[in-house]
C-alpha cells in the first residue's frame, strides 16, 4: 500500500486529500488546469432534488483570513446533474466521485440520494444537513440530534453505497449529532461545514451579503474545525471525514491527527486552484519532515497530556 494512500468506508482512495463541495464544481472546470485524477476523490457541488437559482447577490464576502458566502446551494437539480453534469465528470475523472446531496425535507433527501446512489461514478453519498446559506431546510437539519437521525435512516432504507453525513459546527454540542447519525446507520461523518457569519459596509451601513448572513470559511475557522474533528473521532467509531480551514500539507497531518480518515480542502480552491494538487505534491516531504511513514498510521494519533 503506498504510504499516502487510506481506505474511506470501504473504498481505496490514493491519497486522502478531496475537494469539498461547493469550491471544486462539478471537475470538468478544473480538468482543465491540471490533471484531477491526482485527487484521492472529490465532492461535487451541492445537489438538490429540483434545479436551485441560489440566493440574490450580492454573496460573496471578504474576511480576514477567510471569505462568507451565500450562493444558497445554486444547481441544476438531480436530473441534469445526472444527465449532463455526470457525463462530463466521468470524460475527466476515473475514480469513484463523492455527491454532495441537500434537500428541504426528508423526502427531499432520500429522493435525491436514491437516483445518484445508482449512478456508476457515485462511490459516496455526502449528506449535507448544515448549509447554513438557505431558508427552511439544510442546517435546520443538522441542528438537533433526531433530525439529522431521521434524514440519516431515511437515506440508508433506499441506497447501498456509503452514506457520509455532513454536520454543521454552529450547534453547541456536535457530538451527540454525530452519535445519533452513527446510530441510525451513517457510515461516516463529515464536518465541519461553514460557521455562519456577516459584515457590514461602513459606508452604506447595510450588510454586505443580500442574505444578512453566510457561510464563513478559509484559514481563520482551522482550529475551532480540528477541535470538533477531535470531539467526534473520538466519539464515535464510524470515519471521519475532516475539513475547515485546509490550506497545507500541514493542515491535513494535523486533521488527521485528531481523528480523521481523509480531509477536504474548501474554500482554498477559491484562492488557488492547483491548491489540493500543491498539498498532494507536498505531503510526502511533510511526511519524512515528522518522521511519518504511512497516514495509515497517524489517524487519530494525537498524544494527550
Amino acid at each position: 500500500m503506498d504510504r499516502l494512500s487510506v481506505n474511506l468506508c470501504g473504498i481505496a482512495l490514493d491519497n486522502p486529500v478531496i475537494p469539498a463541495s461547493g469550491t471544486f464544481g462539478y471537475g470538468y472546470e478544473f480538468a482543465e488546469i491540471y490533471d484531477i485524477n491526482c485527487l484521492g476523490t472529490f465532492s461535487f457541488k451541492g445537489t438538490t432534488k429540483d434545479p436551485r437559482f441560489g440566493n440574490p447577490t450580492p454573496r460573496i464576502a471578504e474576511c480576514t483570513a477567510g471569505m462568507i458566502n451565500a450562493v444558497g446551494l445554486q444547481n441544476p437539480g438531480v436530473d441534469k446533474v445526472i444527465s449532463e453534469e455526470l457525463p462530463k465528470l466521468k470524460a475527466c475523472f476515473h475514480k469513484p466521485v463523492m455527491a454532495n446531496v441537500s434537500g428541504f425535507s426528508v423526502e427531499d433527501y432520500a429522493y435525491t440520494c436514491a437516483l445518484l446512489d445508482k449512478e456508476e461514478q457515485v462511490g459516496w453519498l455526502e449528506v449535507n444537513v448544515s448549509c447554513p446559506n438557505v431558508h427552511g431546510g439544510g442546517m435546520s437539519f443538522g441542528t438537533d440530534p433526531e433530525a439529522a437521525a431521521e434524514v440519516t435512516r431515511a437515506v440508508k432504507k433506499v441506497t447501498t453505497k456509503p452514506v457520509i453525513i455532513k454536520l454543521s459546527p454552529n450547534v453547541t454540542d456536535i457530538v451527540s449529532i454525530a452519535k445519533a447519525c452513527e446510530e441510525a446507520g451513517a457510515d461516516g461523518i463529515s464536518l465541519i461545514n461553514t460557521l455562519l457569519g456577516m459584515r457590514i459596509d461602513l459606508r452604506t451601513r447595510r450588510p454586505i451579503i443580500k442574505n444578512t448572513m453566510g457561510g464563513f470559511s478559509g484559514p481563520a475557522i482551522f482550529p475551532v474545525a480540528l477541535r470538533m474533528v477531535y470531539q467526534v473521532a473520538h466519539a464515535v467509531s464510524i470515519p471521519v471525514v475532516g475539513m475547515g480551514g485546509v490550506s497545507t500539507a500541514e493542515d491535513v497531518i494535523e486533521m488527521m491527527l485528531a481523528g480523521a480518515t481523509a480531509v477536504e480542502v474548501g474554500a482554498q480552491n477559491l484562492v488557488n486552484p492547483t491548491a489540493c494538487k500543491e498539498i498532494i505534491e507536498n505531503l510526502p516531504a511533510v511526511m519524512d519532515k515528522y518522521r511519518i511513514n504511512s497516514l495509515n498510521e497517524i489517524i487519530g494519533g494525537i498524544k494527550n497530556g
